[in-house]
Parts: C-alpha cells; structure tokens; sequence
C-alpha cells in the first residue's frame, strides 16, 4: 500500500484487497484472492433479512471485540435490538 494509505478504518481492507496488496506492501497471493472473489461473489447473490438483523449482526460481530459482554448487552437492548443469545455470548465471549 502507498506511504499515504491507512491499515485503520472500516475501508481498509476492501482497499488493500482492491490493490491485491497486505498491508506490509507484500503482494496478496492470487490463489487467496481468487477464493475470496468467489464467495464474495457467492455472499452477493444471497437473499437478504433485512437491514436491522444485519445491522445487529455487524453491531455483535464487530462489538464484541471491543465492548465487554454487559455493556454491549445493554447498549443492544436501549437501541431496540434483542440482547446477546446464548450461542453470541459462547462465541465472541467465551472463548
């Protein structure tokens, strides 16, 4: 990546991907991109739930790294979201 690229920010990634290059300016290998193109590709193509389970997904997937289990269970219900399942809390908190 250029010397004005960033490794932080939500973007990040899909940029480096983009460029085919990590973030150490090492080539990404052509066989990983090409396996990531192919189930992005598939992640397209399938049918959507609808934007507030994806949201909450997103929200505990992306949470859970860095708001402690309470708080983020809390933070999800004072927003109108179901609080953390049993099977959420086993795999992002009790690892």
């Amino acid at each position: 990546m250029s010397a004005n690229s960033t490794n932080t920010g939500a973007d990040a990634i899909d940029v480096a991907i983009a460029q085919g290059l990590d973030f150490d300016g090492s080539p990404i290998p052509p066989e990983k991109l090409e396996l990531y193109h192919k189930v992005m590709a598939l992640e397209g193509q399938r049918q959507r739930s609808g934007v507030s389970n994806t949201m909450r997904s997103r929200i505990v997937r992306i949470g859970a790294k860095h708001i402690a289990q309470s708080e983020l269970n809390q933070m999800l219900e004072a927003a109108g979201f179901a609080p953390l399942k049993d099977k959420e809390i086993e795999f992002y908190y009790n690892k």
